[in-house]
C-alpha cells in the first residue's frame, strides 16, 4: 500500500497479484498532490504483473488531469508488452470525465472489477 499527498481524502494505491491477473485499487483524490507521488509505486506495480491488470477507481473521490496523465501514463507503459489494462468501477463523475476527455475510447472501462476480470478473460 502507498498513501500520497496531503488532500483529504488522501490518495492511496494497493496491489492484489493473484495468478492470472493483478488488481491496483486507487482510493481518495487522484489530483495534481497525490498523482505524482503515485506515479513509481503505480509502475512498479505494473512492471511486477500479468497479462492482465485491473485498474479499481471505485475509490477515486476527485480526478484532475494529473490523474487522467498517470492512468495514461499506466497504459503507455503496458501497451508495447501486450498487458491488458482495465478501468473498473469508476464512480459517475469518473465515467464522465473519461468520457468528456475521449479516454473511455482509449481504455476498456468496466462497472466492476469481476466484469474486468470476467470480460476480459473471455476476450
Amino acid at each position: 500500500m502507498h498513501t500520497a499527498g496531503s488532500a483529504f481524502p488522501e490518495a492511496v494505491l494497493r496491489r492484489e497479484t493473484l495468478a492470472d491477473h493483478t488488481v491496483i485499487t486507487i482510493s481518495g483524490d487522484l489530483d495534481i498532490s497525490s498523482a505524482p507521488a503515485l506515479r513509481e509505486p503505480l509502475e512498479t506495480a505494473l512492471r511486477d504483473a500479468g497479462p492482465l491488470v485491473v485498474i479499481d477507481l471505485s475509490g477515486v473521490t476527485f480526478c484532475d488531469a494529473a490523474g487522467l496523465t498517470l492512468l495514461t501514463g499506466a497504459r503507455r507503459l503496458t501497451e508495447p508488452e501486450g498487458v491488458t489494462l482495465v478501468l473498473a468501477a469508476p464512480r459517475p463523475h469518473m465515467v464522465r470525465l473519461l468520457r468528456v476527455s475521449g479516454l473511455s475510447r482509449v481504455f476498456a472501462v468496466r462497472p466492476t472489477v469481476d466484469a474486468a476480470r470476467l470480460r476480459s478473460a473471455a476476450a
